[in-house]
């Protein structure tokens, strides 16, 4: 494997480099496989839904009669298997997007139960875990979590048991988050759609799929979820959407949602694209293969920084079902060196210092690293983690393998700068 001279890696890093990318190419021949089908039925979707270049005209104003906008909900539906979708550019984030769903479905009196104990950090404020103004405790909606079991994977006999008062709404995180749990596979999900719908059928099953769109060869909605939403700056756009989010599911649901994210009454029906749906067309095309990139660099990471002596998870040779990485350091020094090294190895904004600092949304200080095209993409290189035990870095994205490698490598050697890791050859 060889690189640019001008990046004066040490010889010892590529050498260990190099080693480790020989041992992947299994691993790398099976992510192909995935992409390869997922992009064939994103293609085929394109084809069944008569997509032409006549969508990519964008709306102002209103945006009644946006032909774009609608083929866009109808390829998302189709590729997803769903029988609607709700695609928007105006959601501004995959928060953006859960809390239109929840707000869209739960009413007064009604009950939200997490089956995988409690959600992402963001959303804690939305439910009204810590009291806020216009959460959803604030309008009366109750919420319930079941923990995990010991080895931190869902426990079935607890969601069968709290099942058993109907709640209006079961929620599941197939991502850990900045929890170190592991994120939950497809096959998991399915069980818990069983359960539901045995145990409890009238409850509208919600899961968060972000991060988890096109890593396996099936998603949420086939194996039983009633909704399901994500992020546009994640997985599903491709790294061509600038902004965005989406929700997909049941037709009437999807309608609840969308009555909420505009007015009840027109839903869908309003909204200008304002020249976005060429490239959300375009990204929802290209993710397949973006994705299967972003898990070769999630994969070439882990494989990286176990042979430097860190804890990883998913480990490189472990199945994955999101492209989240998430290395372990024990201590804030080393996580913040290593984001600091994301980001000087990144081709946007490679000479800026990230430092901790207080996000909005999040309980405490997090060090963000993201040298991206688009703010805050997550399917481009980042990472990022709070300054809490147990001082995790969680890395995610790559659009190019290729100069992926670049960042997961200047991360490595700010490291060994640092003085906080050896290289073992």
């Amino acid at each position: 494997m060889e690189y640019y001279y001008k990046f004066d890696f040490s010889p010892e890093l590529v050498r260990l480099a190099d080693r480790v990318e020989e041992k992947l190419v299994p691993r790398f021949a099976e992510i192909d496989r995935i992409s390869k089908i997922n992009s064939q039925k994103v293609h085929y979707a394109f084809r069944s839904c008569a997509v032409s270049d006549t969508h990519f005209v964008g709306t102002t104003g209103y945006g009644y009669d946006d032909r774009g906008r609608t083929v866009i909900d109808r390829v998302y539906a189709a590729a997803f298997c769903a029988e609607d979708a709700l695609v928007r550019h105006f959601m501004l984030s995959g928060t953006h997007a859960l809390t239109t769903a929840l707000f869209g479905i739960l009413r007064p009196g009604d009950t939200m139960l997490s089956v995988a104990a409690k959600p992402y950090d963001t959303l804690d404020k939305v439910i009204g875990l810590r009291p806020t103004c216009g959460s959803l405790a604030e309008f009366g909606i109750r919420y319930a979590q079941v923990e995990l079991n010991e080895a931190g994977r869902l426990d079935f006999d607890a969601i069968e048991q709290a099942l058993a008062s109907h709640p209006t709404m079961v929620y599941l995180q197939r991502s850990r988050g900045y929890a170190v749990r592991p994120s939950i596979f497809v096959d998991e999900i399915r069980e818990v759609a069983r359960l539901v719908k045995r145990v409890s059928p009238e409850s509208v099953f919600f899961v968060d799929n972000c991060y988890g769109e096109f890593v396996e060869l099936s998603e949420p909605i086939e194996t039983g979820a009633d909704l399901m939403a994500g992020s546009l700056i994640k997985n599903p756009g491709g790294s061509m959407a600038e902004c965005g989010g989406y929700i997909v599911g049941r037709e009437k649901l999807v309608q609840r949602c969308a009555y909420r994210l505009t007015t009840p009454g027109q839903g869908k029906d309003v909204g200008p694209s304002l020249g976005q749906n060429r490239n959300l067309l375009r990204g929802f095309y290209f993710a397949p293969s973006i994705t299967g990139n972003a898990l070769k660099t999630a994969v070439f990471a882990a494989a990286l920084f176990e042979e430097m002596g860190f804890e990883c998870s998913p480990r490189w040779n472990d199945p994955r079902t999101d492209i989240v990485e998430q290395v372990i350091f024990h201590r804030p020094e080393p996580l913040i060196s290593f984001c600091q090294g994301i980001q000087s190895g990144s081709a946007i904004d490679s000479f800026v210092r990230p430092e901790p600092w207080a996000m909005p949304g999040y309980t405490n200080e997090v060090i963000m690293a993201a040298g991206a095209f688009v703010q805050g993409s997550s399917i481009e290189l980042s990472a990022d983690g709070p300054l809490r035990e147990p001082y995790a870095a969680y890395m995610q994205g790559g659009i190019i393998y290729d100069t992926a490698q670049i960042g997961i490598l200047s991360a490595a050697q700010k490291l060994l700068d640092d003085g906080l890791v050896e290289v073992r050859l």
